[in-house]
């Protein structure tokens, strides 16, 4: 089985300082893998790992500095057998229209596919379009909210966690699959995993699309702290427990 496995490079938000103005400053924030596609990349590993013969392909498209070699190996360390990665700057700020469109590109690389997984949305933007438009511009079936991936003849069977009901469905292949992160739990590499990675293929290239907005950012602004209270209700004192119950009334 061909798998490939998705994944975004967004900025640790550890890092992002707000202003004074509530604008975010992403400076000296670090390049790192959005923590939902971590889940995408351990799922594509056990999924070939159930598929004798299969291998993983890692694929990403973002600005240049997205080409760092640790951000690589790192992905490269996760069962992951080869990446490809679009990274230039005229892909910088891309919404999920462009994304998908750059990352159709990226497939048409890969060559032959049976599956892409994709986390269920960014930890950045999570949009939640991704996965539905990239399938669009591909022309074939997708799934969203996968818990559990499920290898058959010729199809995978997948179940899917919705807010009221587990259901479970079955997908002809070729077909894109977001997942929940209770997919799988990512793994911690290890240093026979990362070296490794340094011997396996990486290519690099530029933008090779538009990838032009659909979507107009006006503002993008941290909201306002909002000022505590410090009401303390001592526990030992009678109503104590319906003190409480109506100060959080109160506030909400």
């Amino acid at each position: 089985m061909n798998i490939v496995a998705a994944f975004k490079v967004v900025p640790d938000d550890q890092d992002i300082q707000v202003a004074a103005d509530g604008t975010l400053d992403y400076s000296k924030a670090k390049g790192i893998v959005s923590t939902y596609d971590l889940n995408a990349l351990e799922a594509a590993a056990q999924l070939a790992a159930e598929s004798e013969g299969s291998q993983v392909v890692a694929i990403t498209a973002g600005p240049a500095s997205i080409d760092d070699s640790k951000l690589k190996k790192n992905v490269l360390a996760r069962g992951v057998d080869e990446l490809f990665m679009a990274a230039d700057d005229a892909y910088a700020d891309m919404d999920a229209h462009a994304t998908a469109e750059a990352l159709a590109s990226l497939v048409g690389k890969v060559g032959a596919y049976d599956v892409i997984l994709c986390g269920d949305g960014s930890a950045d933007d999570y949009a939640q379009q991704v996965d539905v438009q990239l399938a669009a511009k591909l022309g074939i079936p997708v799934v969203n909210a996968a818990a559990k991936i499920t290898p058959k003849d010729g199809a995978l069977e997948i179940e899917r966690v919705l807010e009221d009901v587990v259901e479970t469905v079955e997908v002809s292949l070729p077909a894109v699959v977001s997942v929940t992160p209770d997919v799988a739990l990512p793994r911690i590499p290890g240093m026979k995993d990362i070296l490794a990675a340094g011997k396996k293929p990486m290519n690099i290239s530029g933008a090779e699309t538009e990838g032009a907005r659909t979507i107009e950012v006006i503002s993008c602004l941290a909201p306002e702290q909002a000022d505590r209270k410090l009401e303390i209700v001592e526990a030992s004192a009678d109503g104590a427990i319906e003190q409480f119950a109506a100060a959080l009334k109160a506030a909400l």
